[in-house]
């Protein structure tokens, strides 16, 4: 199998959108706040946006299963407050798990935490054990910085995050370490923020111990891992002079950097730095960069056309990447799978 562990809904119905311009809206004037069951999108309307869009994409590329969670940049967790926030996810959550339902066989849900700035992140408890128990979601994205480009929560070693993590512990599923929309005019969203966010994680937790506390977490660095990949000997001297482990030792039995990165010689570096047990495939197609590169003629996030051409990976390192890494990263999609009898 090839599987993609990063996708997102990012072709859902228009009237998702508008209902959330209305909640939005309500905001200020609470006579415009629409309620949840306003917002009506039929099984028909899902199955157009995805077969016309995400799974026409996966068959033409050849990938087999997409660990699908709602847009990123719509999750925007710096607007309004929890209550915002909370009635936001559960809809967001409800047609991921809607799109994995009406295709099994190509789309498992990933759920977005109801976030907010400030706001205690043991609120997002609730939503989480819904998603895990309820819709079988296989994994959450955890934004590090709901403020939204303002960097206003304390770093992921802080012990204010630890009721997340003992939740991740006890259901076995990995969390990717994912922003949402930048409001600071000084990065941009995709091209700054994201990869800001991906480089300040690795940095976090290679200050902190937080592996010491919790052996068994797993958090997925997306975009490549930001500039810790290319910069791995910069981080490797720092966590020296910091007293810290090798970073064998210290991060990689608990992080792992996807494979969205959209030239070939980002990938073989990726490959070439960073251990294959450690990297998994993904793309996040009709994500951030959804153009045609001049230079190939294919689109810049086709990933797997990367790993097909690399000249450094086996065959076997190649299989590890697409299908034996996921497998082992996100113990609830192997069991899913093994349901299913693959």
């Amino acid at each position: 199998m090839i599987i993609d562990i990063h996708g997102h809904y990012t072709t859902a119905p228009k009237a998702l959108e508008t209902w959330r311009n209305q909640q939005i809206a309500g905001i200020k004037d609470p006579s415009a706040k629409p309620k949840a069951s306003d917002l009506n999108i039929s099984d028909d309307e899902i199955r157009e946006t995805i077969e016309a869009n995400q799974l026409a994409k996966m068959r033409e590329r050849g990938s087999d299963l997409t660990i699908f969670s709602p847009r990123a940049s719509f999750m925007a967790h710096h607007i309004g407050d929890f209550e915002v926030s909370s009635t936001w996810a559960a809809i967001c959550n409800e047609l991921c798990f809607r799109v994995a339902q009406l295709f099994p066989d190509h789309f498992i849900p990933a759920a977005m935490l109801p976030q907010s700035p400030g706001v205690d992140p043991a609120t997002c408890i609730p939503e989480l054990v819904k998603c895990v128990e309820q819709y079988g979601n296989v994994a959450l994205n955890l934004n590090p910085d709901p403020s939204g480009g303002h960097w206003t929560s304390p770093p992921l070693t802080d012990r204010a995050w630890y009721p997340i993590y003992e939740k991740m512990v006890e259901y076995d599923i990995p969390a990717m370490i994912h922003v949402s929309t930048s409001c600071n005019a000084c990065f941009h969203t995709t091209g700054a923020h994201y990869i800001n966010a991906d480089t300040t994680a690795v940095m976090q937790l290679i200050q902190g111990d937080l592996f010491k506390d919790f052996p068994t977490l797993k958090f997925v660095i997306p975009h490549g891992g930001g500039a810790a990949p290319y910069h791995w000997g910069r981080y490797r001297g720092l966590a020296q002079e910091l007293k810290k482990p090798l970073l064998k030792d210290h991060l990689l039995k608990n992080i792992y950097f996807d494979t969205c990165v959209y030239h070939q010689p980002g990938i073989d570096l990726l490959t070439r730095v960073i251990p294959v047990e450690n990297i998994l495939f993904a793309s996040e197609m009709i994500g951030a960069v959804r153009g045609v590169d001049p230079e190939t003629g294919f689109n810049y996030d086709d990933t797997k056309r990367y790993i097909e051409a690399s000249t450094q990976l086996t065959a076997a390192q190649k299989q590890q990447i697409y299908e034996g890494n996921a497998r082992r990263v996100y113990s609830r999609l192997d069991a899913a799978l093994k349901k299913k009898g693959k």
